[in-house]
Parts: structure tokens; sequence; C-alpha cells
């Protein structure tokens, strides 16, 4: 008796199985549908489609332009150069248990742009004290093609994070990643939420899947079992949803994104945030609606590792109890 062997096309009907059962027939078909055509009309003939990301002359352009003004080199080395960031959210009915919970927050890692980064970032968390680790998103390079570097620097990222890791995909994610990363230990949250407790108390994370080009999030989905006045916090890779969220009745809002610009002109001011949102949630802490947010400008790079002006970190949030 022989092994039947496993084609491509075996494997994706496994792939979309998988993922109609942890997702549901719908998100899964939505998602795996969209990258298809994207990367259809990266490779194929279409050549209608652009983004700077998808042009692969662009690393090296940029490259050369940044050389000839003598700022490559130094870009580089301030990409690889990380810092820890804090940030206090203040919060009226934070459960008395939450007092001083801390939130260690990453994104836009890019985790197969620069083997130099990557360690960087996990030297830096590793002496940290943290109670929970959220990630918002973007842990591949490109935005199509292979997930498997991508995925290598995940799992070893995975082993420098203690304790529970709760994600979401970025633009830059493939929805492929999904079963791989939760069998590392990243617990995705597509369109969910989870209760975290500590003793009798709770406070609720919700997530939704990239809002940026995908279009996939469904807040009422991944919020309307909160219950009415609990302490909510949301995970999305993209400022872009802060009105829905904050008329959705969350309470904190976690992104990423925009990167913070990367290359910026002097006093940290972005060329661009490639994100369509008001610049005053571009980087840092931000209200809007009652709500309270922060943009972190990421730990990697992305389409090419070099940072002017806008320094990469890791961001520790603590809750306190008081008025905002």
């Amino acid at each position: 008796m022989t092994a039947r062997a496993h084609t491509p096309e075996s494997q994706d009907e496994l792939l979309e199985y998988r993922l109609s059962l942890r997702l549901g027939p719908v998100h899964a078909r939505q998602r795996l549908g969209i990258e298809r055509e994207a990367e259809a009309k990266v490779f194929g003939k279409d050549h209608d489609w652009f983004h700077l990301e998808n042009l692969a002359s662009a690393p090296g352009f940029i490259r050369f332009c940044l050389q000839a003004v003598g700022l490559f080199r130094r870009g580089q080395n301030n990409s690889r150069q990380l810092t820890t960031a804090s940030n206090h959210f203040q919060l009226p009915n934070l459960p008395a248990a939450f007092e001083g919970f801390r939130i260690l927050h990453l994104t836009d890692l890019h985790v197969d742009m620069d083997e130099a980064n990557l360690q960087a970032v996990i030297e830096r968390i590793a002496p940290l004290d943290y109670d929970l680790c959220v990630l918002t998103g973007d842990y591949r390079c490109l935005t199509r093609g292979p997930i498997d570097a991508a995925l290598d620097g995940m799992a070893r990222l995975r082993e420098a994070i203690h304790g529970d890791a709760y994600a979401v995909l970025g633009n830059h994610d493939s929805i492929r990643m999904v079963p791989a990363l939760e069998d590392m230990g990243y617990r995705l949250l597509m369109n969910e939420h989870v209760a975290v407790t500590r003793g009798e108390d709770r406070v609720y994370l919700a997530g939704v899947d990239d809002a940026h080009f995908y279009k996939v999030h469904n807040l009422h989905r991944a919020g309307d079992d909160i219950p009415v006045g609990a302490v909510s916090l949301l995970l999305s890779h993209t400022p872009e949803i802060f009105r829905e969220a904050a008329h959705a009745g969350y309470d904190l809002f976690l992104c990423g994104h925009t990167h913070g610009g990367q290359i910026c002109l002097p006093g940290g001011i972005p060329v661009t945030l490639d994100s369509d949102c008001p610049r005053f949630l571009g980087r840092g802490y931000w209200r809007q609606n009652g709500m309270q947010g922060y943009t972190s400008p990421g730990s990697g790079t992305s389409v090419i590792n070099v940072r002017l002006n806008c320094p990469p970190e890791v961001t520790l949030h603590t809750l306190t109890r008081g008025p905002v």
C-alpha cells in the first residue's frame, strides 16, 4: 500500500478546510480569495495595481538615494537600535486586580527583513517584566509570496516571549500563517475576543483581522458579547478604524502599521504614514471620543531596513485606575 502524495492542490484544500474550521467558511474564503487575487495581479500581467512594497526596484532605488546623500549606513544602524517606550493608560473603571497590569506591545516586526533587527528585538524584550504580550501585525517582510522565513522568525521570537501572546494579522501577513502561528503558541484574534482574568476580576481583549488592505475586520463579531461596562481593549493592525472602534465602545486601542513614518524629517515629521488616518494618530498616545489609543512606530522596517528620525521601539503599557 503506497502513501498518497500531497500535491499543492491537496495541501491548499487541507489549509482551506482547517481555516474554515478555525475562522468560519466565509472569513476563510474571503481572506484567501483576496490574497490569491492580489498575488495574481503582482506576479501576472496586470500592471495597474501598484504599491511601493510590491515594486521590486523600490528598495534598490531608495538605498541608492540614501547612499548618495550619506544617510544609508546611519539609517541602517538606527533601525537596529531599539528603545523601550513606556505608556500609562488611566481607566476609571479598571478592576482592582488589574492595577499596574503591564502589556508588552510588539508590532510591524517584519522578522524576515533583517536578521540583526530580529536579534535586537529578542535581546530587548528578554529582561522586560510584563503580564501579557500583544502583537499587532506585519510579521512578514513582503506583502506576498513565501511565508516560511517569517514563520521561522516568529518561532524564535515566541521563545523569547514569556506567558500568553495574543496577535492579529496585518496587511503583510498571509492567512496561511494562522495555523503555524497558533501551533507555536500565539493566540490569533480573528474578529474575536477573550477574557483576561485575575482572580474574580476580568478585562476583555478583542482583535480584528486586517482593516487596511484586506478590509476583513468585523468589530461586531469581535465585541458583541463583551459585557456592557467592562474594560475592553482592541487590537488592530492599523489606526484607520479608530472612529468605528471608539463608537463601538472600546476603552483602549492598540495598533501599528504606520512605522511612525520610518523615514522622517528632523523633528520626527513623517514623509508619509501609508495610512488613511489623521497625522495625530501616526505615532504614540492619542484620544478620540472617549477612547484612548496608542500607535506604535514598530520594531522592524518595511521596504528597506533604515530609519531616520524615527527610532524603533517595543512598548510597555501600564494600566492604572484613575481619571482619564
